[in-house]
C-alpha cells in the first residue's frame, strides 16, 4: 500500500512538472502595452469581455462575462517621417496560468477602415493571472517577434 502511495506521489510530481512553464518574471507587466522591434511595433492588451459595450461586443461576435477573457494584438511599421501604418501579420498566442495550466486562445483577424487588430479569447477566474506568449510574423518577413504579457484578471 505504501508502495503504491509513494508511485501516486511520484506520478503527481512528475506531471506537475511536465505542466511547468517558463518562469514568469520575464513577462512584460500590465502596464506595458506594446514593445518596439525597430521597425515595427507590437501592441497588446487584455481586459475582461464585460467592458466591452454591447454594440461592440454584437458586432465581433464576442460573449460579454467577467470570467472571459480578450486579448487584442496590433502591428504597426515604422514609416519615414514619424508615420506608421498597420500591417497584417500571423499572430500566434498561448496562454497559461501560474499553475501551468494552458488556456485554449484562438486568434482571429479583424479589419475596420484602416485599422487591422487580432483578438483572442478565453476563459478566466478570479484572480488568476495569465501569461500570454504571443508570436507575430508581420506580412513579408520571416522570423516572428515575440512578447511574453502578463495579466491578473480580477472578477466583479
Amino acid at each position: 500500500m505504501a508502495r503504491l502511495s509513494r508511485l501516486a506521489s511520484a506520478a503527481y510530481l512528475v506531471a506537475l512538472a511536465g505542466c511547468q512553464q517558463p518562469p514568469a518574471e520575464n513577462a512584460l507587466p500590465v502596464t506595458e502595452t506594446s514593445r518596439d522591434f525597430g521597425d515595427y511595433i507590437v501592441h497588446f492588451n487584455a481586459l475582461t469581455t464585460d467592458q466591452l459595450t454591447a454594440e461592440i461586443a454584437q458586432r465581433h461576435g464576442i460573449i460579454r462575462s467577467n470570467s472571459r477573457c480578450l486579448l487584442n494584438v496590433s502591428i504597426l511599421r515604422k514609416e519615414p517621417g514619424g508615420a506608421s501604418l498597420p500591417v497584417k501579420a500571423d499572430v500566434n498566442v498561448s496562454a497559461s496560468n501560474l499553475t501551468g495550466q494552458l488556456k485554449n486562445v484562438s486568434v482571429r483577424e479583424i479589419q475596420e477602415q484602416d485599422a487591422v487588430y487580432y483578438l483572442g479569447e478565453c476563459s478566466v477566474a478570479n484572480a488568476e493571472t495569465l501569461i500570454f506568449d504571443i508570436d507575430v510574423t508581420p506580412e513579408n518577413e520571416e522570423s516572428p517577434l515575440s512578447v511574453r504579457y502578463r495579466k491578473q484578471f480580477f472578477l466583479n
